[in-house]
């Protein structure tokens, strides 16, 4: 298995003939307004372009897992930092089959994109040969979750390649904790950036959440969700410090734009 990193929360798992592309975000930089005005600096997002390898890479997906979409009850390309408008347009045109939440099913749907598979909380269906299934994923803390609209985290189970949980947008819960120690997943995946939007508290895992995360998973952890949104504080470079201040940087995996890693 090879995992191609784009950008952000954006990238490819490569699995044999398949190309399975996770919440993508394709547009330039800067086609997406700022998510955050006061907190953090107006900047139009992404912060960064795509790099040069995704082009090549976008043209073999054969698949697409989509851990949320809906904002504010609105159109998909809302949640933009995980379905813009060119990712959209990208499943529409190419008629690519989606594997979402079964919650967001009909209202992807209703935009033109194929789903082929909306997945309840804890359900198991098969996958490509193998098994997907859906982990409930809290996006923030407080009330600011209920307004972002839950996606699911996915933990994905491919014949003879190593299980891959890909906990999504949320903050550390019991679900998650519960997919680390039963799951026993050789490769997690956890949003590292932080995100915060004006008003609430934060949309991801904290910094001592993400520790207890990383400590929690049985093996290797990338980090993503980094350096290409307004809203996303922390860096690479900061929390690689963080991780070696507490032990765990061996752990991590931490990918440039337009890295791959064998795994």
């Amino acid at each position: 298995m090879k995992i191609h990193h784009l950008r952000s929360a954006t990238f490819i798992i490569e699995s044999g003939e398949n190309f399975i592309l996770v919440d993508p975000m394709l547009g330039a930089k800067g086609t997406i307004p700022p998510f955050s005005v006061l907190r953090f600096k107006a900047q139009k997002n992404p912060t960064v372009d795509l790099p040069t390898n995704a082009d090549n890479l976008l043209n073999k997906v054969t698949h697409t897992i989509l851990t949320h979409s809906q904002t504010f009850g609105f159109k998909p390309l809302q949640h933009a930092d995980h379905l813009d408008p060119a990712g959209e347009q990208f499943l529409v045109s190419r008629s690519i089959p989606v594997t979402t939440p079964a919650k967001d099913k009909a209202y992807l749907e209703k935009y033109g994109i194929t789903v082929a598979n909306g997945v309840d909380d804890w359900q198991t269906i098969d996958f490509l040969g193998g098994k997907i299934t859906a982990v409930p994923a809290q996006h923030g803390h407080g009330w600011i979750h209920k307004v972002m609209a839950n996606g699911s985290g996915f933990f994905v189970e491919l014949p003879n390649e190593p299980s891959i949980y890909i906990s999504g947008d949320t903050v550390l819960t019991a679900d998650v904790r519960r997919a680390l120690t039963e799951l026993q997943p050789d490769i997690t995946v956890v949003a590292a950036g932080e995100a915060q939007m004006d008003v609430g508290q934060p949309l991801l895992m904290s910094t001592s959440e993400i520790l207890e995360f990383v400590a929690l998973s049985p093996n290797k952890v990338i980090a993503n969700h980094m350096e290409a949104l307004n809203h996303c504080p922390t860096d690479r470079k900061t929390f690689k410090r963080v991780l070696e201040e507490n032990k765990l940087a061996d752990k991590v995996f931490i990918p440039e734009d337009g890295e791959t890693l064998s795994v």
